[in-house]
């Protein structure tokens, strides 16, 4: 086993070991528990839900795995994007097995994103409800604010009312107080008989405020909601019958034009040659070019389509690489940063590949403009260090290329993804269409580092005049500075690890090898719907109201 392949492998089986744990939810002794319900689990229910074997990317997997003791395995929702009868649609499951499947602080924001997902891409949302409510320890950040509970009602009325995102929800355990609003929000709701209750208060609320002896059948039941109040508009017999009533309806609904995955389409190279390109010290250089054959779909010989990756200018700042190819057999822009040295007829000392200079900015900058006028999506795959600084590159106007780099970028319409392999740092993170930019999504190799700095730059960004100090006076560091250095150090890389952003949702998911082509080709076809573009969290656009 070479050094390159130890790298990728061992933080992939780290990753491996965390996804394991976090898919046990609450763990064994919950999960029976809900069994002996009669009730399957969230992750359970989706795979009866998505069509067998199709891929399928969860959001946020990771979020607050870091936080609360552990107790919060992926903030007690799992969300995510599938497809269903071939259409790609987003699902929102509360783990019941989650401090039943109550909302956390963090679990607003992930229902909040798989939201947005649905608005964005204009592709079917559906919610499996089985809730107990607001977590109250932590109600001060699920309740109040302007991205609090509320706005996930706000989205369900945006969507119903104005961009006609199809919303489908089934109730499969408790959905009680103002909670009850997300499935009365959409445009069916599914009960299970037995096992489900929606109501704006339980039996011992009711009992309390009103006086009132109640049963929970009786008040909030599937035969109540269906047969009496009409909240409901189906009852089934289990959580089976009820996925398979939820898979009728999305193949029922309107074709808006959604596309079919491509079948028996390979890359150029197999994902298997990853662990060998990718170097095994991140700073070290290596073939960007056949990291991209791992990505993109052989050539067929189609219309005249004899390679995988057409290049555009090629031999012209290449220290930034730009071309299309296909993915999942749907064209789309590639921007990715070469990472070798690049000599050229430029004058001066030859380039730092994944360093923007000011030629490679403007020429990124045109070329993003092209792909927008094409209506061409875009994949960022980014190993990014940052812009070039110094006296040369500040004469050279690096600042105002820069600014045309990111406003091509942030203004461009079509659908955006990003894929970071290894750095993500500093301006250049920005420009490759950071988080900020709002790019549709953002996937992650194990081996990403994202942040500011690199961990020894900032150590010397923060002890150098203490270092300079000591040099100047023939003296070396102490153990107290050596200490206080490592640690920066230490802290730097654990807040660098992919790991880390996403548990901060700063990334959709940390994919591993084998899963970056399928999540991708998934995931670009649920975004070709987008009309974009938008000004935060989810701007509605004049023309729909």
């Amino acid at each position: 086993m070479t050094d390159e392949r130890s790298r990728l492998a061992r933080l992939s089986d780290e990753l491996v070991e965390l996804r394991t744990r976090l898919h046990a939810g609450g763990g064994e002794k919950r999960i029976a528990r809900q069994h002996a319900q009669g009730k399957l689990t969230a992750r359970e229910r989706i795979d009866l839900l998505m069509d067998e074997g199709a891929p399928f990317v969860e959001i946020g997997l990771l979020v607050a795995h870091d936080l609360y003791d552990g107790q919060a395995p992926a903030a007690g929702v799992v969300t995510g994007v599938g497809r269903v009868h071939g259409r790609e649609v987003v699902v929102v499951a509360n783990d019941a097995t989650v401090k039943a499947g109550s909302w956390w602080p963090e679990t607003i924001t992930k229902i909040l994103r798989a939201q947005e997902i649905a608005m964005r891409c204009r592709i079917p949302i559906v919610y499996l409800v089985d809730s107990a409510g607001v977590n109250l320890p932590y109600q001060g950040g699920v309740f109040p604010g302007q991205y609090g509970a509320a706005r996930i009602f706000y989205y369900n009325s945006i969507m119903r009312r104005y961009l006609r995102v199809p919303q489908l929800a089934a109730v499969m355990g408790p959905c009680i107080a103002g909670g009850a609003y997300l499935p009365a929000l959409s445009d069916v709701i599914v009960m299970v008989e037995g096992t489900s209750f929606m109501g704006l208060g339980g039996p011992n609320l009711v009992k309390g405020a009103t006086g009132q002896v109640v049963e929970g059948e009786e008040l909030g039941g599937a035969t109540t909601h269906t047969a009496k109040s009409g909240v409901a508009h189906y009852a089934e017999a289990d959580d089976e019958a009820c996925i398979r009533r939820l898979r009728k309806l999305v193949s029922e609904l309107p074709d808006e034009g959604e596309t079919v995955a491509e079948t028996g389409v390979h890359p150029v190279r197999p994902i298997s040659e990853l662990d060998e390109l990718l170097p095994a010290d991140h700073r070290q250089p290596y073939d960007m070019h056949a990291v991209l054959e791992t990505i993109l779909d052989a050539p067929s010989g189609a219309d005249g389509d004899d390679e995988a990756f057409e290049e555009f200018q090629p031999e012209h700042a290449a220290e930034m690489i730009c071309g299309t190819g296909r993915i999942d057999g749907v064209k789309v822009g590639i921007i990715a940063n070469h990472r070798g040295m690049v000599k050229d007829d430029r004058p001066g000392p030859p380039r730092f590949g994944g360093i923007v200079y000011t030629e490679s900015a403007r020429k990124v900058a045109y070329f993003i403009e092209t792909m927008n006028r094409h209506r061409t999506p875009i994949l960022f795959v980014q190993d990014v260090s940052g812009f070039m600084v110094g006296t040369d590159a500040e004469h050279s106007g690096i600042i105002r290329a820069g600014a045309e780099f990111v406003e091509a970028m942030a203004t461009a319409t079509v659908p955006k993804l990003v894929l970071t392999l290894n750095h993500a740092s500093g301006a250049g993170y920005y420009a490759m269409a950071g988080q900020g930019f709002d790019p549709d999504f953002i996937l992650s190799l194990p081996t990403g580092r994202m942040g500011v700095m690199e961990g020894a730059s900032a150590v010397v960004a923060l002890f150098s005049g203490a270092l300079d100090k000591l040099k100047a006076e023939g003296k070396v560091p102490d153990e107290d500075l050596t200490t206080k250095m490592d640690e920066v150090r230490a802290d730097y890389d654990r807040q660098l690890d992919a790991r880390f952003a996403g548990a901060r949702g700063f990334v959709d998911e940390v994919v591993l090898p084998e899963e970056m082509r399928p999540a991708l080709g998934l995931l670009l076809r649920a975004a070709l719907r987008n009309a974009g573009p938008h000004v935060g969290a989810f701007h509605l656009p004049p023309h729909v109201i």
